[in-house]
């Protein structure tokens, strides 16, 4: 059985099976149809393994607020419509609760067609309905990697003439909250790029490297926010950032950073990483330039950007008074690196809430 890549597989599937059964069903009614949920089908980055879980013919169906007695009985028309397989693959997911959707299986019993009410969809995965305006606060509460998923994912039908809306609200952060998210960025680096260094000067060569791919991972978020896409999460940052154009010298940089055996070597590296993201943060335009080469820190033997310069250019860039007072902390996935938290909006609504 050859691959589909996933967003064409649930395509098709819906085309030519869901909708079809929808419309039987429910002639006349207005609905829309996508996948902007999760999963890596939604970036364009599943592979063959992706298949093992959580993966295959899979539909949500947004219904309007004058329709919300439909879903239940939407889904019960779907799923006795359903063959037992669509291109090769099960229709049916077999799995417990605790593990998503579970794995395609001829002895599934569920199906990968969900249904809901747009308001109460956007709500549950955002924290909030972007039909009625998308505030400071609200973007500063939202992981990026779920605004790369909505973004990012497919949209197959669109009676209610309201997804392409959506999706265009979220396309990308105002000019000030990009400035304020680019400069806790550059804060983050700031804080840690003389540790690299200074690790080396005394022996801790782990350290050394330990710093090292933090940074780099900080380095690699920060050449994506610059290049205007959502960074994902950890598996699909390095895959995110080689498609992002004129990327090579970065990513050239970075691999050299995290694989240098020595500090001389890593710090050649990390000046080439760090000098690019200065040069590139200068041409968005955002801010005042600012002078992009590396020099020492301080009166000890390492070379840095000092990369508080590039942060305070961007804070002072900043028009909305109410969002120059805000921590210099970003979004919520700037200061919160736990998967229990980012994968849930109360959750991560409540760590953003927090800092206000």
């Amino acid at each position: 059985m050859s691959f589909v890549p996933g967003l064409v597989l649930c395509r098709r599937f819906h085309d030519e099976v869901v909708g079809p059964a929808v419309r039987r069903s429910f002639p006349g009614l207005r609905y829309a149809a996508g996948r902007l949920d999760s999963g890596s089908e939604l970036l364009g980055l599943d592979t063959p393994r992706s298949t093992d879980h959580d993966w295959g013919p899979r539909v949500q169906i947004f219904v309007g607020p004058g329709d919300l007695g439909l879903p239940a009985r939407i889904e019960t028309a779907v799923a006795a419509a359903l063959p037992p397989s669509f291109l090769g693959y099960p229709t049916a997911y077999a799995g417990g609760p605790t593990t998503g959707l579970g794995v395609l299986s001829a002895h599934g019993d569920r199906h990968g067609v969900g249904v809901v009410e747009l308001g109460e969809w956007l709500r549950a995965a955002l924290g909030f309905d972007p039909r009625r305006g998308v505030r400071t606060a609200d973007w500063l509460a939202i992981p990026t990697q779920r605004l790369a998923e909505v973004t990012g994912g497919a949209v197959f039908h669109d009676d209610l003439d309201e997804l392409a809306g959506i999706r265009a609200a979220l396309a990308w952060y105002p000019d000030d909250v990009w400035r304020h998210v680019l400069a806790a960025q550059w804060t983050r680096i700031g804080q840690e790029e003389h540790f690299v260094g200074r690790c080396a000067e005394v022996g801790d060569e782990l350290g050394s490297r330990l710093v090292a791919g933090r940074i780099a991972r900080d380095l690699a978020r920060l050449h994506l926010l610059l290049g205007r896409r959502y960074p994902p999460y950890g598996k699909w940052l390095g895959s995110e950032l080689a498609r992002l154009p004129g990327s090579e010298p970065v990513t050239g940089a970075l691999t050299a950073l995290v694989t240098a055996d020595s500090w001389p070597d890593r710090q050649v590296a990390l000046c080439r990483a760090l000098e690019a993201a200065a040069v590139r943060t200068n041409e968005t335009g955002l801010a005042e330039p600012v002078e992009p080469t590396v020099r020492p820190f301080h009166h000890r033997p390492f070379l840095v950007l000092h990369a508080d310069r590039f942060a305070a250019a961007l804070r002072a860039a900043i028009t909305d008074p109410a969002l120059r007072q805000r921590p210099p902390v970003g979004a919520v996935d700037q200061f919160v690196d736990s998967t229990d938290v980012l994968a849930y909006t109360e959750r991560f609504r409540a760590a953003a809430r927090s800092l206000r």
